[in-house]
């Protein structure tokens, strides 16, 4: 009898690039807040809950603010960023990732997401893979962000796997420590100097093949 593994699979960088959009609304309200913010200042949001992400932009621009203004540019920042997502398609999708969605499914390997965003379901949806997932755990879903790991631990429990029997695919250092300190399986995908705490590292998903998902189902 075939093994069954759980599957979960961060979203921004791993599934999709919505990441340059997020950078764009979030250098939005930077602007606005005369606050320089660039691609590098943007690394350190990977992975990190919308709250954090602010408190980390007005840390830049070492900026006091009220929690009536913090709430008024969180609800902005998320206007302008949805307002990039309205055309997006399946050509949104990152290279190699349907095809690896397609086998684990051919498989019978349960999947899930597992991810900090609260537009994850409409995103799965304009790109048309929402149906690959079992379960689906987003921002609305936790209390605690990223290096906790408790968005991978419920994406477990929903599949009815343990967390030695989860690999969990992500792109920021505090999603790798947060499949780590989980007891997960951790595979980061970029580049190995970043994510060097990862227990496999692929630039893509182009360089996973199917030999290695059947590795990881029989592990």
């Amino acid at each position: 009898m075939k093994k069954v593994k759980g599957f979960i699979f961060d979203l921004d960088g791993v599934i999709v690039d919505t990441a340059k959009y997020h950078f764009l609304a979030w250098q939005k309200i930077a602007t606005h807040l005369d606050i320089k913010f660039t691609i590098e200042d943007n690394e350190k949001l990977k992975g990190v809950s919308r709250v954090r992400s602010l408190d980390i932009i007005l840390e830049l621009g070492e900026i006091q603010a009220s929690q009536k203004d913090k709430d008024k540019w969180l609800i902005q920042k998320n206007e302008d960023y949805l307002s990039y997502l309205v055309d997006m398609d399946e050509s949104e999708l990152l290279p190699g990732v349907l095809p690896v969605l397609k086998y684990l499914k051919e498989q019978n390997q349960p999947i899930a997401l597992g991810s900090a965003s609260k537009n994850a379901r409409p995103i799965l949806e304009k790109t048309g893979i929402l149906d690959y997932f079992d379960a689906i755990v987003d921002g609305n879903d936790v209390s605690n962000a990223k290096p906790d790991p408790e968005v991978f631990l419920i994406a477990a429990q929903l599949l009815n796997t343990k967390p030695e029997d989860s690999i969990v695919f992500e792109d920021s250092v505090a999603g790798i420590q947060a499949a780590n300190i989980g007891g997960m399986l951790s595979i980061g995908i970029g580049e190995k100097s970043t994510l060097r705490e990862a227990q496999y590292i692929f630039r893509d998903f182009t360089h996973i093949d199917k030999r290695f998902i059947e590795g990881l189902i029989n592990r």
